[in-house]
C-alpha cells in the first residue's frame, strides 16, 4: 500500500496557522486515482448542527479531488446500530451529484457500532461489485473513520482484517472519541493517521489539512519516473502504465504490443489476424465471414443460379459440381443424369430376390420367411423374438414387499428371452395416478441391461390410472420412435398389463385401440383386480389371455389350446391365416411366462402365510 507524505504532528499548530495560509481556488489533488470511502458517525449522540458540520467536512475534501471513473472515486456511509450506503464508488463521478447526495443524509441517531461499520467497508464497500478498482492496478483504497464516541463494539480484531486486507485507515475523533479506540481502528505510522479535533467548530479547519495530507506531492512530476508511455502518480509513490495495445513488461516501465491471437481465445475459426492491441478474423477462400465475426460459412456457388444440374448441385469452397439422385447416374456433361436398372448395376446383396424401382431398389423373401432388419437376408422365426411392452401397477394397494416380488416375476421372464436389437427387444412402463415409461424398447441391448434397470425401478405408490397406462402404451411405447419393428417385419407386438386393483379411469376405448393396432394383449390380475377390465384388455380368445388369482395358482391355463388359436387351424369350413413366424414367437415367449408365473405364486404363497403369522402375532399382543 503507497503511504501519504508525512506532516507535522502537532496538529493544533497547523490548525492555527492553517486558515491564515493562501489556497488556490481551483487546486485539485495531482498524485493520480484513489478509492476513498467516508465512515460517518450518526449515533445519537451527534447533534443535528454537529451533523451539518460533518457534511461540510466530506463536501469540502471532495471539493478538491480530482473525481472521475478513472480518477478518484468516492463513497459513503453512515453508521450508528446499523450501517447505511449513501452511495458506492460507483454511483457518482462529479462532485455535483456527490454533494447532493450528502446533503440529502439523514441521520440514524442510534447507538455506535463501529466494528459493524469496518466490517461493511471491508466486505461490501471496496469490492469490485461495489466500485473498487482491482488490487493490480495499486490504486489506494483508503477509509477515512469520522466518529464522536466510544464504540459499543469491538473494533480492534475486524481492523486489523481491514487493514490487511489492504484498505488504508484513517481515524478521526471529534471531542468526546476515545483515543485508543482510535489507535486500534488506524493504520501505521499512526501520527500519519490517528487525528483528534477538540470539537465540531474545528473539524471543517482541519478538512484543510487533511486534503493536504491526501494530495501531497506528484511524483510523477517530481522525480524521472521512466515509464514508456505514461506514469500514474499515488501518495508517495507512483506507477506506469502503457497506452491500449500494450502490456507493461517485467521492469516495469517499458511496453511491449500485445499479440491478441496468441492466447488462443480470439475464436476466430480460420484465421486470427493481430493488430495493435486487437486482432481481426480472416476466412479461407471460398468462405466468408459470418456476422460474429469469427465463424466462416461457405459460399453457396449453387445459389448464384447458374449451375444448370439436372438434379442436384453441391457448392465446395473451389466452385461447385453436379449429382444425380441415388438410382441415377451422372453423364459426361456432368450435368445431366439417367436412370440405372440397380438390382443389375451394383451389389444389392438380396438373399431372395432384387425388386428395382426408379432409382432405387428393394428386397423381397419367399413366402413364409421374412426380411430381417438389414434389409437383405431373409429368415425363418427368430426364436421367439417379439416386442414386449410390459405395463405394471405401482399403486398404492400393491404394497413395496409385492412390488419387489413384480420386479422379480419381469426379470424371469427377461432371462428366458433371446434380447438383442434384432431378436427380442422389452421396455417397461409403471403407472398408478401418471404414467412413467422406465425404459424404451430401444434402451437396452443385452438381458443384464434390463435386468439392472428393472431392479431401480422406484415404486410410484398412488392411484390406479389403469387407462391412462393403455393410451401411453398404444401412443408412445409401440412407436417406431421408441424402438418398435415396423409391422412389415413380422415381429409381433406384445403388451402385458399387470394389476392388482380396479381402474380409477376407464379402459374400454385404449384397450379397444390397443388391440386393433396389432398389439397381442395379456391381463394379469391379482387381489382386487376387476375380472371384467382384465376380460376388456385381453386379446382374443380372452380366456387364454388374461388371469385372475388372489395366488397366481390360475395362470398356468394360458397356454392350454394356444397353437389352436393362434396358429393356422383347419376345421369348421374355415382357416384362419396367421403368420408361421408370429405363431412360434408367441407360443414360446406365452410358455415361458407361464413358466416364470408358477414360480411367483409360490414366493407370494410363502409371503402371504408369513403375513398371515405375523398378523395374528400381533393381534395375540394386543
Amino acid at each position: 500500500m503507497m503511504k501519504l507524505l508525512p506532516v507535522t504532528p502537532l496538529l493544533l499548530l497547523l490548525l492555527t496557522t492553517l486558515e491564515a495560509r493562501p489556497k488556490p481556488a481551483a487546486l485539485k489533488c495531482r498524485t493520480g486515482p484513489l478509492d476513498i470511502v467516508f465512515v460517518i458517525d450518526s449515533s445519537r449522540s451527534v447533534r443535528p448542527f454537529e451533523f451539518e458540520t460533518m457534511r461540510r467536512f466530506m463536501i469540502d475534501i471532495i471539493g478538491n479531488l480530482d473525481v472521475g471513473p478513472n480518477a478518484t472515486r468516492v463513497g459513503v456511509i453512515q453508521y450508528s446500530s446499523q450501517v447505511q450506503n449513501i452511495f458506492s464508488l460507483k454511483t457518482f463521478f462529479t462532485r455535483a451529484e456527490m454533494e447532493r447526495a450528502i446533503n440529502s443524509i439523514i441521520p440514524l441517531a442510534q447507538g455506535t457500532m463501529t466494528g459493524l461499520a469496518i466490517q461493511y467497508v471491508m466486505n461490501v464497500a471496496f469490492t469490485a461489485q461495489e466500485g473498487a478498482r482491482p488490487p493490480h492496478k495499486k490504486i489506494p483504497r483508503i477509509a477515512i473513520i469520522v466518529t464522536d464516541g466510544r464504540p459499543q463494539d469491538r473494533v480492534t480484531e475486524v481492523a486489523t482484517q481491514a487493514r490487511n486486507a489492504g484498505i488504508e485507515i484513517y481515524a478521526v475523533g471529534i471531542q468526546r472519541a476515545d483515543m485508543n479506540s482510535l489507535r486500534a481502528m488506524a493504520s501505521p505510522p499512526l501520527e500519519e493517521h490517528v487525528f483528534l479535533v477538540e470539537s465540531f467548530e474545528l473539524i471543517q479547519q482541519f478538512g484543510k489539512q487533511f486534503q493536504d495530507k491526501l494530495c501531497g506531492v506528484d511524483m510523477c512530476v517530481e522525480q524521472e519516473h521512466g515509464c514508456q508511455h505514461s506514469c500514474v502518480s499515488t501518495p508517495g509513490s507512483f506507477y506506469c502504465e502503457c497506452n491500449p495495445g500494450y502490456r507493461l513488461n517485467v521492469d516495469g516501465k517499458t511496453c511491449s504490443p500485445i499479440d491478441a491471437c496468441a492466447d488462443g481465445r480470439h475464436g476466430c475459426q480460420h484465421h486470427c489476424v493481430s493488430t495493435r492491441g486487437s486482432y481481426s478474423c480472416r476466412c479461407r477462400p471460398g468462405y466468408y465471414l459470418g456476422q460474429n465475426k469469427r465463424s466462416c460459412i461457405m459460399i453457396d456457388y449453387c445459389s448464384f443460379g447458374n449451375h444448370s444440374c439436372q438434379h442436384e448441385c453441391v457448392s465446395i469452397p473451389s466452385g461447385h459440381y453436379c449429382r444425380c439422385r441415388s438410382g441415377y447416374t451422372l453423364q459426361p456433361d456432368g450435368r445431366s443424369c439417367r436412370a440405372t436398372d440397380l438390382c443389375n448395376g451394383v451389389d444389392h446383396g438380396c438373399e431372395f430376390k432384387c425388386v428395382s424401382t426408379e432409382g432405387s431398389y428393394h428386397c423381397m423373401c419367399p413366402e413364409g420367411q421374412q426380411l430381417q432388419a438389414d434389409g437383405k437376408t431373409c429368415s425363418k422365426c427368430g426364436a421367439g423374438h417379439v416386442d414386449l411392452v410390459m405395463v405394471i401397477d405401482g399403486s398404492k394397494s400393491v404394497r413395496p414387499q409385492n412390488f419387489e416380488l413384480v420386479k422379480q416375476f419381469v426379470n424371469r421372464i427377461v432371462d428366458l428371452l433371446d434380447i438383442s436389437p434384432h431378436g427380442t427387444r422389452v421396455g417397461l412402463v409403471q403407472y398408478s395416478s401418471r404414467v412413467r415409461t422406465e425404459f424404451p424398447l430401444n434402451k437396452y441391448h443385452s438381458a443384464d441391461e434390463i435386468k439392472k434397470a428393472v431392479m431401480d425401478v422406484e415404486y410410484m405408490e398412488k392411484g390406479t390410472m389403469t387407462g391412462l397406462a393403455l393410451k401411453h402404451m398404444v401412443e408412445h411405447s409401440f412407436s417406431e420412435l421408441e424402438g418398435a419393428r415396423p409391422l412389415s417385419h413380422n415381429i409381433p407386438r406384445i403388451g402385458l398389463v399387470f394389476t392388482d386393483g380396479r381402474s380409477q379411469d376407464d379402459i374400454s376405448e385404449w384397450a379397444r385401440r390397443a388391440k386393433e393396432s396389432g398389439i397381442v394383449m395379456f391381463a394379469v390380475g391379482v387381489g382386487k383386480a376387476v375380472e371384467e377390465e382384465l376380460r376388456a384388455i385381453a386379446s382374443e380368445p380372452v380366456e387364454q389371455h388374461f388371469s385372475y388369482s388372489a395366488d397366481f395358482t390360475t395362470m398356468t391355463h394360458l397356454v392350454e389350446n394356444f397353437s389352436l388359436n393362434i396358429c393356422p387351424e383347419e376345421g369348421k369350413g374355415e382357416t384362419e391365416i396367421r403368420s408361421p413366424c408370429e405363431c412360434e414367437a408367441l407360443v414360446q415367449f406365452q410358455t415361458n411366462t407361464v413358466a416364470i408365473l408358477q414360480s411367483l405364486t409360490e414366493k407370494i404363497a410363502q409371503m402371504t402365510a408369513r403375513l398371515e403369522d405375523l398378523e395374528k402375532q400381533i393381534a395375540n399382543k394386543k
